[in-house]
């Protein structure tokens, strides 16, 4: 595993993880929340032989750059830092990886430039559009993501940082996966090198798409265009329908904004496929590569 600080034309760093092999097919991987990019070392690992990946943490994450200012968490600001560091790295991708928070920026910068990747990987992240659907109309959806509120609470780092994170990791559920050494990993990413977890919980707090605390909240009137969240890139969708924040329902109707697509659902995964089963998200990736 390598390690580099990405400095973007725009005064942004992003501090990077990367292995593989030069000059073979470019691969970028995004993480989520409450995750940094460690998370896909294992993913990076078994396709070090047949790609060249980075993995970024992304901004407020440890090393990256982590403004105070919520409106630098905007989600157009987040995917101009992606597509800055696609182009600092070299350009096009073969590949843009994402889960969680990543592919909710990764959504979006595969419909605004389609020609930063040939393909484009989604695991467990909704589409804009079909979140937007769901939050409004699936009483579901809105109780498994009502967390997103409790998050957005000006205290909400405070409290989560309370009694070694306790609130934080039931997160992960049962988690067989998490052993003392990815429990280390968090707990350094969690305390961020003494700057705690105001950056990734920025990224709830300046997003438009969160469950509705009233009839009258602003997102039962936000308007997506069609035109601005169409995905003509050739997509993949990986989904673990275990998952208890997103539900299946989010895959309804994709195809409407995102044509050139396939889904595999997995039954035996949740939202933490990525931990879960990294074999299979490598070797998914593999065959996307070919």
């Amino acid at each position: 595993m390598r390690h580099f600080d990405l400095a973007l034309p725009h005064g942004i760093t992003l501090a990077c993880r990367a292995a593989g092999t030069p000059g073979a097919p470019r691969v970028m991987l995004l993480h989520g929340f409450p995750e940094a990019a460690f998370v896909w070392d294992g993913v990076m690992a078994l396709l070090a032989p047949h790609a060249d990946c980075v993995a970024p943490n992304l901004l407020g994450y440890p090393g990256s750059s982590a403004p105070t200012d919520v409106a630098a968490y905007r989600p157009r600001r987040l995917v101009a830092d992606v597509a800055a560091a696609i182009a600092a790295l070299g350009g096009p991708l073969d590949l843009l990886v994402a889960h969680d928070w990543g592919g909710a920026l990764a959504w979006n910068l595969a419909a605004a430039q389609p020609g930063l990747m040939k393909r484009l990987l989604i695991v467990n992240a909704p589409h804009p559009a079909t979140f937007l659907r769901e939050l409004r109309e699936s009483p579901a959806q809105q109780a498994a993501s009502a967390y997103m509120n409790f998050l957005c609470r000006p205290d909400a780092e405070l409290l989560l940082a309370e009694d070694d994170f306790a609130r934080l990791w039931p997160f992960f559920g049962s988690a067989a996966w998490l052993t003392d050494g990815l429990r280390a990993q968090y707990r350094a990413a969690w305390s961020n090198a003494g700057r705690g977890l105001t950056g990734p919980l920025n990224y709830y707090r300046a997003s438009p798409l969160r469950p509705p605390s009233g009839p009258n909240d602003s997102v039962q009137t936000l308007l997506l265009p069609d035109e601005a969240v169409t995905v003509q890139v050739p997509t993949t969708v990986l989904w673990g329908e275990a998952d208890v924040a997103l539900l299946p329902g989010l895959l309804d109707g994709l195809e409407r904004w995102v044509p050139n697509l396939q889904v595999q659902r997995v039954a035996d995964a949740g939202h933490w496929i990525v931990h879960e089963q990294p074999t299979r998200v490598a070797g998914l990736i593999r065959e996307l590569l070919t």
